[in-house]
């Protein structure tokens, strides 16, 4: 019987992360894309990641597959919670990811593009240059009944 209770349990719980994965990353009912965005162009992308986009089960789960990664630094910042600050002399290690238009959008419903975050141009370490995802600041933010995001 306590086996039992174990395996439900554990059913349960998977369950449950299962459904927050869907309901945060995939699901039509969690985000809009703004209207003020424009659109995504059609070819490949470049995306530095630094967070949590660097495990590939995440972006499994956001785009569809894993894919392949290579190291990348980005100079003049670091960390600074969920976002990058300016910070000279300092660097953001991460990877970079190619992507299609179809997972861009995957990636930018992900990080709440307009919402959370902007996607901005940025050149790498070595030269390269690619998105990057930037926190938005509570001025950038968008109002929701009177209270920001």
């Amino acid at each position: 019987m306590h086996r039992r209770y174990l395996v439900i349990t554990a059913l349960v719980v998977m369950l449950a992360v299962l459904g927050w994965l869907w309901l945060t990353m995939l699901s039509p009912f969690t985000y809009e894309r703004p209207d003020h965005l424009p659109d995504i162009e059609e070819g490949e992308h470049a995306v530095f990641v630094y967070g949590t986009l660097r495990l590939a089960p995440i972006r499994w789960v956001v785009m569809g597959r894993a894919g392949e990664t290579e190291p990348a630094s980005l100079e003049g910042f670091r960390r600074d919670g969920l976002d990058l600050a300016e910070a000279p002399g300092e660097r953001v290690e991460g990877e970079v990811i190619v992507v299609d238009a179809g997972e861009l959008q995957r990636l930018d419903r992900y990080e709440r593009l307009g919402i959370r975050y902007e996607r901005v141009p940025m050149r790498l370490e070595d030269g390269r240059m690619v998105w990057v995802y930037r926190r938005l600041s509570e001025l950038q933010r968008p109002a929701i009944d009177g209270a920001t995001i």
